[in-house]
């Protein structure tokens, strides 16, 4: 016990009493910059991992938030990273991890933060861009890693993976170079100057951590091998080739060369791993060019597959490819949930994968083998040149699809008498009827669309009931293919833009249909030509630096763009340094464009965007409600429609799924036995986000990033956490 001694209270040569300058120095202490506490990193009550935990269940045992108190949540803080401009598209996807009372995450512009998880008053920060001069990208989430006092927080800045002290924020420098690593290191010289990134977390074993990568989708794309990095060096462990070379498994599945030039198959989701098995799961992504394959035939492995690796030494244990020869942009976008369930009177530990195309593949966790029978659907084959479908793909009979499959006049929007017609008159010459319909240069109707079916913010699964639960989007795109010969005699920077560019801003240069991506129509009175420039090279918000493209061709661009009179034809764009090659292509297309109305609803019936509860056990849905609102259309009368949605759920014990990612910006929970929604709150931007649920001294938080800025909404710059108004 502290004791006061006669000392104590003798004065010092200041003319004080020591026990005052004793005093003063506990105020000073009290008063500095919060600290980061000593940390036991086992508590269950946690959030260590990006998803709950690295099965990827994004699920919590806490019950004192529940279906009979949840009316009373109330904020219990709100945390504001200041690092967004008015008017500025930027977002915040971040799932945060809480560890013993400390919130770490990552801010719209990608500075790393630590927060106190029960004041959200600011421990440290640090900033990449003060040391590095980097682009901006999303980033979902950090990682955490700790072997006895040496505990670390890794995350990723454009192509680089940064190790930080956890309780400091500051580099370790003892790692890679002076802190950090390429995520280019081991894919070759080739991609050294290509667009390599990550936009999900990777995932801790032992003394590794695993991470995947995003890439570009056109021609210029790196190859998407999964490396696991050394987490105490910062050296590779050990590779995988997602595109198989010489000898391995797979390489028969495409072109002799494939691995010497072709790219994608990469995982840019995140994956799950289970630590008793010493296995990793690992999601890919489609081989690019992602809409034409001639350059690439062959069903492609290891595109479009769950993976299962040794985590130890990165060997295969099985696969499992979900589509063959993806011509549709059908990246698997989540990582799979690790399961136990119940068939046939057995527990089964098993994997899940939800996918774009709106289905549940639910696999066996040792061998890869389906537990539901799967069917093979007959594609239609291609008229692109040089194009050869697969002949079929496969697809689960059971769990039932959570979103609707095929676009048939049968789903065209009935909001109106206006929409219908509006959307009877576009479709006129379009191609569709069959969810493996092929591109064309007709233009093509993708439904499940570009971004599902399910999407980035994966689902939450419930082991005390074997129940999955998924949100989905209804919403149908339209993919125009152009033939590449309609370019020849166009000038260098038009044929540049439509190489790089078209993509996001489209073929008008009028940005995406939802205002995911700004117009570029005008941009000469928003930017001086300088910066311009400088936005090419290094990026600026969501937009990622073009530094692997020849400066000729960003000049070019930037003429295009300002309407400069053109310097020359780009009859041999190769020689001009078109790294994407777009003349051995033979087909470009007009970017990713959603399919609306006439008053920028989705072309199809309601509901456009769900939230659906699965049973894995019986292979059943049991209960599926729209997910989101537009209050216009409720009040003429017409059902909640849902909205598009991205971000995922979290179930709990306490019998609650709480969910944001909706248009309309409201947080909610549901009731997880019935899918009746019981609390909503709206939030100060849109949280295109997964929450986190955690407690600290008894008291239970949920907190969610309110980062907006997706589907034309506005941007925020938020963390808020919740809990109820009884617990002070």
């Amino acid at each position: 016990m502290f004791q006061i001694k006669p000392m104590d209270f003798k004065t010092s040569k200041f003319g004080f009493p020591y026990w005052t300058v004793i005093l003063f120095f506990i105020f000073l202490i009290g008063c500095r910059e919060e600290r980061l506490p000593e940390i036991n990193y086992t508590s269950s009550k946690d959030w260590p991992v990006s998803l709950g935990n690295k099965a990827s269940s994004q699920y919590s045992t806490l019950d004192q938030i529940n279906t009979r108190n949840v009316h009373e949540l109330e904020v219990a803080w709100t945390f504001r990273t200041g690092d967004i401009s008015e008017g500025k598209n930027t977002q915040i996807q971040c799932n945060p991890i809480i560890i013993n009372g400390v919130l770490f995450a990552t801010t719209p512009t990608q500075k790393a933060i630590a927060l106190n998880a029960s004041t959200g008053k600011s421990i440290w920060e640090f900033d990449p861009h003060k040391q590095f001069n980097l682009g901006v990208a999303v980033n979902r989430g950090v990682t955490f890693w700790q072997n006895g006092e040496d505990r670390r927080i890794f995350y990723t800045v454009g192509s680089f993976l940064f190790s930080l002290n956890a309780d400091t924020g500051e580099l370790v420098r003892e790692f890679g170079n002076n802190g950090s690593v390429s995520l280019k290191a081991g894919l070759g010289d080739w991609a050294q100057n290509l667009f390599v990134i990550s936009t999900s977390p990777g995932i801790i074993y032992k003394d590794k951590i695993i991470i995947g990568t995003r890439v570009s989708e056109n021609n210029d794309a790196a190859p998407g091998y999964i490396r696991a990095f050394n987490a105490k060096t910062g050296e590779i462990d050990w590779i995988f080739h997602t595109i198989p070379r010489p000898g391995e498994f797979g390489y028969d599945t495409w072109p002799e060369d494939a691995y010497q030039r072709s790219g994608g198959a990469n995982n840019w989701s995140g994956m799950s791993l289970d630590d008793s098995r010493g296995i990793v799961y690992v999601p890919t992504g489609s081989a690019s060019f992602d809409f034409w394959g001639g350059n690439r035939l062959g069903d492609n492995l290891f595109a479009n597959s769950i993976i299962a690796l040794n985590a130890e030494t990165g060997e295969r244990v099985w696969h499992y490819q979900t589509i063959r020869h993806d011509m549709w942009d059908r990246d698997l976008p989540a990582p799979p949930n690790l399961v136990s369930v119940v068939h046939d009177g057995k527990r089964i530990d098993a994997v899940a994968q939800v996918t774009k195309t709106g289905r549940v593949f639910l696999l066996d966790r040792d061998r890869g083998e389906p537990l539901f029978p799967i069917e093979e659907i007959e594609v239609p084959p291609s008229d692109l040149v040089g194009e050869e479908a697969a002949q079929s793909q496969p697809l689960p009979t059971l769990p039932p699809p959570f979103s609707r499959q095929v676009f048939t006049e049968e789903v065209i929007t009935d909001i109106s008498p206006e929409a219908t017609a509006y959307v009877k008159d576009k479709i006129k010459g379009l191609r569709y009827g069959h969810m493996f319909m092929p591109p064309s240069t007709e233009g093509t109707i993708i439904y499940p669309g570009f971004d599902g079916g399910a999407e980035w913010g994966g689902a939450a699964f419930d082991p005390n009931t074997g129940h999955l639960f998924v949100n989905a989007n209804e919403m149908p795109w339209i993919l125009t293919m152009v033939p590449t010969a309609d370019l020849e005699g166009a000038s260098l920077g038009k044929s540049a833009y439509i190489a790089h560019c078209v993509m996001c801003h489209g073929q008008d240069l009028k940005g995406d249909t939802a205002g995911d991506y700004p117009s570029l129509v005008g941009v000469e009175e928003r930017y001086s030509k300088a910066e311009i420039q400088d936005i090419l090279a290094n990026g600026k918000g969501r937009m990622p630096g073009f530094q692997h493209v020849k400066k000729e061709q960003r000049d070019a661009i930037i003429s295009f763009l300002l309407e400069e009179s053109p310097t020359e034809a780009s009859e041999d764009l190769h020689d001009k340094g078109m790294e994407s090659n777009i003349a051995s292509v033979p087909y470009t297309h007009t970017g990713y464009n959603r399919f609306f109305d006439e008053d920028g609803y989705p072309a199809v019936k309601p509901p456009w965007g769900t939230l659906t509860s699965i049973d894995l056990n019986k292979g059943e849905i049991t209960w599926q409600v729209p997910l989101g609102e537009f209050e216009a259309l409720t009040k003429k009368g017409i059902p909640k429609t849902g909205t598009e949605n991205y971000g995922g759920p979290v179930v709990t014990d306490g019998g609650l799924v709480f969910i944001a990612a909706s248009q309309d910006e409201y947080f909610r929970a549901f009731d997880k036995n019935t899918g009746e929604e019981i609390w909503k709150h709206k939030l100060p931007a849109g949280g295109y986000a997964t929450p986190s649920t955690y407690a600290v001294n008894g008291i239970q938080y949920v907190v969610i990033a309110a980062g907006g800025g997706k589907m034309g909404t506005k941007s925020g710059d938020y963390y808020i956490a919740f809990k109820l108004k009884e617990q002070q």
